[in-house]
């Protein structure tokens, strides 16, 4: 495990063989890895202030996803209870408009196979973002970010494992989305802190 994450950190690949544009930026591949953890976290790509940091979820996207799974920085950043793998372990630079770029899909092809290989103990996904649920979810994802958080029960009750549990982003760009879907809170945050404790806190 550790020599599959030096692998992973010394990545150049967006870089050297690109799909198409290079990275605009130094490569920083922020991805955590664990032997113990059952519980792991699948989000976008690492924002810029992610990428100075090294530190994920190092935001206020951060602080919120921690509020809604009950767990406090520590517990979060304790790679013996979670994992962490976006889709993109770089920060993958801003658009046109200053908005994050999607993920380069050189982590996603070159590295996702070995690292959930490597990782047979994980027993529930949180798949943050459309990337995350197209990866994760399949067939399984539906038309809209809303339908495919809306359609929940159907990922986490399927036969397979692990368990996968779609959610939005928790951007506070998406505080009038919580606004309008008042069953996310209702619904899901229940069985995702249900979940939380019984694979990261016991």
């Amino acid at each position: 495990m550790d020599d599959l994450q030096k692998e992973i950190e010394a990545c150049r690949v967006c870089v050297t063989r690109p799909y198409v544009s290079p990275l605009p930026h130094e490569p920083r591949p922020i991805v955590r890895l664990s032997q113990t953890a059952r519980l792991c976290i699948a989000g976008q790509a690492p924002g810029n202030l992610v990428n100075q940091t090294g530190i994920p979820f190092n935001d206020p996207s951060g602080d919120r996803l921690r509020d809604w799974m009950g767990v406090d920085r520590d517990t979060f950043y304790d790679t013996s209870r979670i994992a962490l793998v976006p889709m993109g372990f770089c920060f993958p630079g801003n658009d046109a408009k200053g908005g994050d770029l999607p993920p380069r899909k050189e982590c996603r092809d070159l590295w996702h196979q070995r690292v959930f290989a490597a990782m047979p103990q994980i027993e529930l996904i949180l798949v943050i973002g459309q990337y995350a649920q197209a990866y994760h979810l399949g067939k399984l994802r539906q038309k809209t970010l809303t339908e495919t958080v809306k359609n929940w029960r159907a990922s986490f009750s399927a036969d397979r494992a692990p368990k996968v549990l779609p959610l939005p982003h928790p951007s506070w760009r998406n505080s009038g989305w919580l606004k309008r879907n008042p069953w996310f809170g209702d619904e899901v945050l229940p069985v995702l802190r249900d979940e939380v404790k019984k694979l990261a806190l016991e």
